[in-house]
């Protein structure tokens, strides 16, 4: 467990090149330490909200033309990342790598837009956007399938394992949230079977004000995506987001 449980938490983690997106604009995003990103953008209109997504541990950012659709549709930007180490990406995985590509997509993109950013991590990503949102000024953050700790969901899996002296990637978003001084979005489907609705909870109770907590009943880890959340999270940045004034068009 020890010597892979970097392949268990990072799965998608495959390399290789991208293959072709349907959607946005394919770009690079250099990070400090010398990785090379491959990132989708598609651009706001002048002075509009763009989202920052990081995506799940299994997942593909060529996924999401969908969620790139319905947020154009609402004036909204999308930039989403592939990780060190998965398609497109140099690199191999790990906490401080991934924390290091958030925060070099959030400076890249904040190069390239007048509006304003708002943060949206799933699973995985959920560790990365929270920290994100605790050292760089984000607009809205929302959290889609999050958890408190990758350790506390490990240790909930396997609780016949000592594994806090053990495990390498940590992500204590437990521990980072309350530097996010934001609002924040939490949802998540009350079916998860891979991160419990617990996890979130915990989270949620220890976020500051202003959050909310949306569960989906009839929802797990893997169907959450729906054009109806999609949706809801574009109204989410509509409410928290004002809209450019005429003169910034």
């Amino acid at each position: 467990m020890y010597v892979s449980q970097r392949a268990l938490l990072y799965p998608g983690a495959t390399g290789g090149n991208a293959g072709r997106s349907d959607w946005g604009l394919a770009v690079t995003i250099e990070t400090p330490d010398g990785e090379r990103l491959h990132a989708l953008h598609q651009p706001a209109p002048t002075a509009g909200p763009t989202v920052l997504f990081f995506h799940g541990n299994a997942d593909r950012i060529a996924h999401y033309g969908f969620l790139a659709e319905a947020l154009s549709a609402r004036g909204i930007g999308l930039l989403a990342v592939s990780y060190r180490g998965y398609p497109g990406s140099t690199g191999r995985p790990s906490e401080d790598g991934l924390l290091t590509d958030g925060l070099a997509a959030f400076d890249w993109l904040t190069a390239r837009t007048d509006g304003a950013i708002a943060l949206l991590g799933q699973s995985l990503g959920s560790g990365v956007a929270v920290h994100v949102a605790a050292e760089r000024p984000a607009s809205a953050l929302m959290l889609v399938s999050a958890f408190d700790s990758i350790l506390a969901v490990a240790s909930r899996a396997y609780f016949f394992l000592p594994l806090a002296p053990l495990i390498k990637d940590s992500f204590r978003s437990d521990l980072r949230i309350a530097r996010a001084n934001l609002p924040k979005l939490f949802v998540h489907g009350r079916r998860d079977s891979v991160i419990a609705l617990s996890h979130g909870e915990a989270l949620f109770g220890v976020a500051l004000e202003p959050k909310r907590l949306v569960v989906l009943d009839n929802f797990g880890h893997n169907d959450i995506w729906t054009l109806e959340l999609a949706d809801m999270l574009a109204n989410f940045v509509e409410e928290h987001i004002p809209a450019p004034s005429a003169g910034q068009e």
